[in-house]
């Protein structure tokens, strides 16, 4: 049993899956976003191999709390990946996780091509370990 964190992006969408305790999360891989039904084909393929009961995705809030571009793009993702897999889908509050993702490569002293391929992958993991920590509290 375990939970998918994604971080959405137009191109790339990170993913990151926890343990089976559901205690931490840990970095996955990241899915090109190249058409919808593939993505949504790739995730699904990711859930019934990992044995995923629920799915986290980051929302984009600005930091004044109003919704962005942004926001609505991965709303509606959102929405089309709940008609398409067997599991709950959530959305989280991920303000801050990519710039959190950036400067945690940055400071790994990775180069820019490597940051660049990691970094949806990490904001997927800091997006559901956040999410993980408010469900142990809660």
């Amino acid at each position: 049993m375990r939970i998918m964190g994604l971080d959405y992006g137009t191109k790339r969408i990170g993913v990151a899956m926890s343990d089976e305790l559901l205690l931490t999360a840990q970095g996955s891989k990241t899915i090109f976003n190249n058409t919808l039904s593939e993505t949504i084909a790739a995730i699904g393929k990711l859930i019934n191999d990992n044995g995923v009961v629920e799915v986290v995705v980051g929302l984009p809030i600005s930091m004044n709390g109003t919704h962005s571009q942004k926001t609505k793009e991965v709303i509606v993702f959102t929405e089309e990946l709940m008609k398409s897999v067997p599991v709950p889908v959530k959305t989280w509050d991920e303000r801050l996780t990519t710039a959190q993702a950036e400067r945690a490569l940055l400071e790994a002293d990775m180069s820019r091509a490597k940051r660049k391929r990691l970094n949806d992958m990490v904001a997927a993991q800091l997006i559901l370990q956040g999410y993980l920590d408010h469900r142990r509290k809660g």
